[in-house]
């Protein structure tokens, strides 16, 4: 029945995103991250505001977790908000390694969100720079052997991106680098690899789980492995490089529900979606990690196949 109704639902929500993104592509709406200080941003995929407070005394780099709007309500949105020509200056300095296609799809394909979302009608107009004017941009989920990455269902491991980190951090020294892990993000895989199993319906569709009356605490608990899975990774980050200044954020969050929302959409206003925590911390390279990854070693799937894992219509 629900998935009726959407289907109903759909060309209204499109022309609507295009209408938006017509907007907010050139008044972007949210706190800009080259606005606030940091030297190191770490970025968790569809990480709520609340699931980092809840997970924060389990980690002693957690402290005060507070909330700021974020410029996107999808991935693609964030990058292209972020990556901006208004800032070159600084992205020239910025080193971003990526566990998320869509900063290919963006920054060399060109692709721009509205082609993500499906947008009608949209006259969406970005200043987006090339992937040339970063100081580095490093596609980490490159660097996972297997194509599927071996139940990960389209998520490289968080050690794939915290490994080229550490690499590109020790080599080019960045005035900024931004780490852009994958986690928490659906499907919610963690469990699964850790029991070496296959994953079960509320981790692999968690919300067509909810649609169809799937327990909510069943999802969230999946949810909060997921982050959990990420968060024991950015400890190691953060004995294994230098920074003064540390942020943890996220592009986007995530709607379980709420208002009958369910995961995220483009240019969507959801509290729980366009809300992403910030937490300040710092770092020091204790030497204690060697990298395990040669730069040369790549697989060979397409963006698309990654994306198209995670659940994206290319």
């Amino acid at each position: 029945m629900w998935e009726k109704a959407l289907y109903k639902l759909k060309p209204l929500y499109d022309m609507y995103s295009g209408a938006a993104l017509s907007i907010t592509s050139r008044y972007p709406l949210g706190t800009h991250v080259f606005d606030r200080e940091w030297d190191v941003l770490i970025l968790l995929d569809t990480c709520r505001v609340d699931a980092l407070k809840q997970v924060a005394p389990e980690y002693d780099f957690i402290n005060e977790v507070t909330r700021m709007t974020s410029i996107g309500s999808t991935s693609s949105e964030w990058i292209a908000q972020t990556f901006s020509r208004e800032f070159r200056d600084e992205i020239g300095g910025t080193a971003y390694v990526s566990g998320n296609g869509w900063a290919e799809k963006i920054l060399e394909d060109r692709v721009t969100p509205e082609n993500h979302a499906d947008a009608l009608f949209s006259f969406a107009k970005w200043d987006i720079v090339d992937h040339e004017d970063l100081l580095v941009l490093d596609q980490a989920w490159r660097y996972e052997p297997d194509p599927r990455f071996d139940h990960g269902l389209g998520h490289p491991k968080p050690k794939y991106v915290t490994d080229r980190a550490i690499s590109i951090a020790r080599e080019y020294r960045p005035n900024r680098l931004i780490v852009h892990y994958s986690q928490p993000h659906s499907p919610f895989t963690a469990r699964a690899i850790r029991e070496e199993r296959e994953l079960k319906e509320h981790e692999k569709t968690p919300f067509e789980y909810l649609r169809n009356g799937g327990d909510r605490k069943i999802v969230w608990n999946a949810y909060l492995d997921n982050l959990r899975y990420v968060l024991d990774d950015v400890e190691v980050l953060l004995t294994n490089i230098d920074a003064e200044t540390v942020a943890i954020s996220a592009d986007h969050g995530e709607a379980f529900g709420e208002y009958g929302i369910y995961g995220h959409g483009p240019a969507l206003p959801h509290p729980q979606v366009k809300f992403v925590p910030w937490a300040v911390t710092s770092a020091t390279d204790e030497g204690n990690y060697d990298e395990f990854i040669e730069s040369g070693e790549k697989n060979t799937s397409s963006v698309d196949n990654q994306l198209e894992a995670l659940g994206y219509k290319i």
